[in-house]
């Protein structure tokens, strides 16, 4: 595994802190992985997305969505079969997973929805006020000095 050398990024930007600790877990991620369900992820509209799960088998009650400290983490698992059914062949898959997306800050999940085995969730960017771009006036005149409290 390579080491990179932020500090020249640190120069420059100020709150990129958090990047090599997102780019240690993006490599890690990139390995050989399970590749259960399959999914896509699209880009929505201009602040949103969609994950898009296969979720052949999975009923609204055999999954669950969580989001903490900006992961997203959906989780499968149906419940036993009860009917004592006996599969000469099973080829649908119905074993338990879980996947997890990592959020950028200010990146919610908006809903999701089961339709036809595709489990769809949808993500909104919504920057707060604070964070959107003002104008500062400027003013002419002598210079106040503030005085520290």
């Amino acid at each position: 595994m390579r080491d990179f050398d932020f500090s020249p990024l640190f120069r420059s930007a100020i709150g990129f802190d958090r990047l090599p600790s997102l780019l240690d877990t993006a490599m890690q991620s990139a390995g050989p992985t399970n590749s259960y369900p399959p999914y896509n992820i699209e880009k929505a509209g201009k602040d949103s997305y969609r994950i898009s799960i296969a979720a052949a088998g999975f009923g609204r009650d055999d999954l669950g969505i969580e989001v903490r400290d900006n992961v997203l983490v959906v989780k499968g698992k149906i419940a036993d079969d009860a009917n004592g059914v006996k599969y000469l062949h099973r080829g649908i898959a119905g074993r338990a997973f879980e996947r997890s997306f990592q959020l950028a800050e200010h990146v919610r999940a908006d809903g999701a929805n089961l339709v036809n085995g595709l489990l769809t969730i949808d993500l909104v960017r919504e920057l707060p006020e604070a964070m959107k771009p003002r104008h500062i006036e400027i003013k002419t005149g002598a210079i106040e000095h503030k005085k520290a409290a």
